[in-house]
């Protein structure tokens, strides 16, 4: 697979993540109540990151979990794998924001919210993404988005993170 460009560096993905965390404060009317959890994988570093970022603003702790999607997927299969998930403290009455990296289908985040449901019933839960890249087959929208980038069924949208990567970018890829 042959990059076919570079869509984000690692400074435009810092710069989408600070705004998304201050779209997140002024919603909500500061960080009380508010919870962070991200989707495996690349959701987990990009809601750290916010669930610190939106902490580092209000000058409070932000608590952040990882959320495991697989069990809830109607598309994948999880041969006896354990749960990954990681939320240690309880969702209901919370204003959760679920961060993932890119939406599509919105088949990811219609599992996670089956997810998160099963722990209690949060106050709310808006979704934050980095990459909007179209094409639902679900009525489900992002919250806050870092970009809306349209593509073709053929590419792939992937993101790239430091922590699981060794770089931050997000580059499109020609899958024909």
């Amino acid at each position: 697979m042959d990059t076919k460009r570079m869509i984000m560096d690692e400074k435009a993905i810092q710069r989408a993540a600070a705004r998304i965390s201050y779209e997140v404060i002024e919603r909500n009317k500061g960080v009380e109540g508010l919870c962070v959890v991200g989707i495996l994988s690349r959701g987990v570093p990009l809601g750290r990151r916010i669930a610190g970022k939106l902490g580092e603003l209000e000058g409070t702790e932000v608590p952040f979990g990882s959320l495991d999607i697989t069990p809830y997927r109607d598309d994948a299969r999880t041969d006896g794998n354990p749960e990954k998930t990681d939320i240690p403290f309880d969702v209901r009455d919370k204003d959760v924001i679920l961060v993932d990296d890119v939406i599509f289908t919105g088949r990811s985040c219609r599992a996670a919210i089956d997810a998160l449901m099963k722990r209690g019933r949060p106050r709310s839960i808006q979704l934050a993404v980095l990459i909007d890249r179209g094409h639902r087959e679900l009525p489900i929208r992002p919250d806050y988005v870092g970009k809306n980038l349209p593509t073709a069924h053929s590419e792939l949208v992937k993101v790239y993170v430091e922590e699981l990567d060794g770089r931050d970018c997000v580059c499109i890829y020609d899958t024909e």
